[in-house]
């Protein structure tokens, strides 16, 4: 097994991928794409499930201990599970995690369990049918519910991701917080970001970070700021006595770029170093022009090395200065 450590040229220890899966997803929601969907890639042009387990080999070999999958919808591909199965036996790869809409996840749960899946973050915007359906533009919210129950029947640590927008679920986040009552589940409240295939759809953002947790406060006035785990995207908080906990990602305000321990591959291949750059470097077109494993490590300490400070950096040096537009789905939530 690796011992291996991976920094960046700020010094900040690289040791967890995201990587999606897909670009296609079962959902239209609100803040990641226009309801009309965006252009899918050919699969052709998407890494293979060979491409991706041998790029995890190799970048567990520089240091990478931490994968989770993600899509668009990773469910949509065909045997997904059994790529799950491999990148577990990949030596120095410690923990493999799931991002799920949770529409087609309930009955894979038993089986990811036997995997040994670390944990999922389930996409759950609001408790409510109707907002649930006005927000991802389809009707299945009780396919999603499902999901949760059946990840805590498992005892699969699981994360709910809201993202607070103004107009559409401002209602949910105190329902939402109550589900932390009697179940050893993480809330967590996320800015939303431009990642939705038009741009910012407000001139301003108003519920930031800080006014989610003003808001919980106002509701909760004991609620207490707990430790955040290394490397974390959120702040935490715990109200006295509940058995979960809440979370609030500053994901538009980006407050936490000094400790991310994150990359990113797109669905064909495409590495990002931030969330907000553009890309930095084809490897599906290298391994597909034969590079060899020494080759794809040089390239990607390259890119390492050449890692932008925080999100606001990477947005400055996105080619030709493009405003941030595309799709989440097209990124790897």
């Amino acid at each position: 097994m690796s011992t291996a450590r991976l920094y960046d040229n700020h010094g900040r220890r690289i040791n967890y991928l995201r990587l999606a899966v897909t670009d296609r997803c079962n959902l239209r929601c609100f803040y990641c794409m226009p309801e009309t969907g965006i252009t899918y890639l050919p699969k052709k042009e998407l890494l293979t499930f060979e491409e991706i387990e041998r790029l995890i080999r190799i970048m567990a070999t520089m240091g990478i201990t931490k994968v989770r999958l993600t899509g668009g919808e990773p469910f949509v591909r065909t045997d997904l599970l059994k790529l799950i199965g491999r990148i577990t036996e990949v030596p120095g790869i410690n923990d493999v995690h799931l991002t799920t809409n949770g529409v087609l996840t309930a009955p894979h749960i038993p089986e990811l369990k036997a995997l040994g899946i670390a944990s999922v973050n389930l996409s759950l915007d609001t408790l409510d049918k109707e907002r649930f359906k006005l927000i991802t533009r389809r009707d299945e919210f009780n396919s999603v519910w499902r999901t949760y129950e059946q990840l805590l029947h498992y005892n699969i640590p699981v994360k709910l991701n809201a993202v607070v927008m103004e107009d559409k679920n401002i209602d949910d986040i105190i329902p939402m917080v109550e589900l932390t009552r009697k179940q050893p589940v993480s809330v967590r409240f996320i800015e939303e970001m431009p990642f939705n295939g038009e741009g910012m759809h407000y001139a301003q953002l108003t519920w930031t970070h800080k006014r989610i947790v003003e808001h919980l406060k106002q509701h909760y006035p004991l609620l207490q700021k707990i430790a955040d785990p290394d490397h974390a995207t959120a702040y935490h908080y715990q109200v006295p006595g509940y058995a979960g906990n809440i979370g609030v990602i500053a994901a538009f305000t980006r407050t936490f770029c000094g400790t991310c321990n994150r990359i990113r591959l797109t669905a064909q291949g495409t590495l990002k170093t931030c969330l907000y750059d553009d890309g930095v470097l084809n490897i599906r077109d290298l391994m597909r022009n034969e590079a060899n494993d020494d080759t794809l490590k040089q390239h990607l300490l390259k890119a390492f090395n050449h890692r932008p400070k925080d999100g606001f950096e990477a947005e400055q040096h996105r080619s030709k200065h493009q405003p941030v537009t595309e799709s989440m789905a097209t990124i790897g939530g």
